[in-house]
């Protein structure tokens, strides 16, 4: 039996925890939340994350399903992971930021 894989909603993201995007790079350089750390899923696992001591790991992507599987491979790895539910869609449509790398507005792709 599979547990419940633990998630958080858009207003529940906090600055203080490790926000990581894990759309692939094409989504991220469309736009991404200001803080967050861009590590695709198709290279998760051959590239590892470095999580500073005591933080949380709130993992997005675009929906939801991508930052599913990512969330339950890193909570396999026993990283203290929370999947975002809505992705960068809600995040989009909660009116938080989004960015490109240069700083300048972005869009959710």
């Amino acid at each position: 039996m599979n547990e419940a894989i633990p998630s958080i909603n858009i207003e529940e993201v906090t600055p203080d925890d490790m926000l990581l995007d894990v759309r692939e790079i094409d989504e991220w350089e469309a736009g991404h939340a200001p803080n967050a750390v861009h590590l695709a899923l198709s290279t998760l696992a051959e590239n590892g994350l470095e999580v500073p001591a005591g933080s949380r790991v709130q993992v997005i992507c675009k929906v939801g399903g991508r930052s599913a599987q990512a969330t339950n491979y890193l909570r396999s790895l026993g990283i203290d992971a929370v999947n975002v539910s809505g992705g960068m869609l809600a995040w989009e449509q909660a009116g938080q930021e989004v960015v490109t790398d240069s700083g300048e507005t972005g869009w959710v792709s």
